[in-house]
């Protein structure tokens, strides 16, 4: 079976890949290519955040682990670890932790190595060609999917150079702005913030300032830690997550802030709905 995959975020490549290795026909068609994407600024510690419903994401959480805790130990360069990690009010915790840049590198990889092809495209509607489509456009889903319950929630993160820290932090207790400090091998990223119906990619500088005051309260050698980058992600934010099929169509595509953790639970869900086409 032909499948086009409308998408090229961490969703779109991993519904991809499970599709290839079900030996489907599979072509990625994006506007935005993986390094381009809302997926690349995540700091990508797998957990929920802003997503529903709770029953289907415990699940797809569930699945999504399994896989990455699997790739951590497989030795291969593709960015996945498990570290050990704070979890301010709650106690120690471990979770696998992604760096997303080489990540996506390595999904967009896998794609290609299976046989699936990825295309810069952009789209004014759904693909009228193939057997199925595979709807993961995010929040081109407001015109893809006639969905106008996807909203941007923007958040904003500061990419700092590594320290030698080797565990994550999250403080997301009620009352307080979200605060999470994610290690990777080379740099390490703070957060964040969830700005609703926010459209602007362009960093703050006072919220920037903000986020290291907050980091550095959870972890003081943050203070001082040299600057990389600053980024702002629009995260696609419905009520629910839509994984469900429409005639030859499967739109999967509403995960908030947890496009990573949810993606490979998804991706199985998306394999099955098309294997019953």
């Amino acid at each position: 079976m032909r499948v086009v995959v409308v998408g090229a975020g961490v969703v779109g490549l991993s519904c991809a890949v499970r599709l290839l290795e079900d030996s489907h026909r599979v072509d990625v068609v994006a506007r935005d290519l993986p390094l381009e994407t809302t997926s690349v600024v995540a700091a990508a510690l797998v957990r929920p955040y802003r997503v529903g419903p709770p029953e289907l994401v415990a699940r797809w959480t569930a699945t999504s682990s399994e896989v990455f805790t699997d790739l951590a130990a497989s030795g291969e360069d593709h960015g996945v670890r498990v570290l050990p990690g704070t979890d301010v009010g709650r106690g120690d915790v471990v979770a696998p932790v992604v760096d997303m840049p080489c990540y996506l590198r390595w999904l967009a990889g896998r794609v290609e190595r299976l046989g699936g092809t990825l295309t810069r495209l952009n789209l004014a509607a759904l693909p009228d060609h193939g057997d199925a489509v595979v709807n993961c456009s995010g929040l081109g889903a407001r015109l893809l999917g006639a969905d106008h319950t996807v909203v941007p929630v923007a958040g904003q993160v500061v990419v700092v150079e590594q320290i030698g820290l080797e565990r994550f932090w999250l403080d997301d207790r009620a009352g307080r702005p979200v605060t999470y400090v994610v290690p990777r091998a080379r740099e390490i990223v703070l957060g964040g913030t969830a700005d609703e119906l926010e459209w602007s990619r362009t960093p703050s500088p006072r919220v920037a300032a903000d986020i290291v005051q907050r980091a550095a309260e959870l972890v003081p050698g943050l203070a001082h830690a040299r600057v990389l980058r600053h980024k702002v992600g629009l995260r696609p934010w419905r009520p629910d997550v839509r994984l469900e099929r429409v005639g030859r169509v499967v739109h999967c595509y509403g995960h908030g802030g947890a496009g990573v953790t949810l993606s490979w639970g998804c991706a199985q869900d998306v394999a099955q709905q098309v294997q019953e086409l």
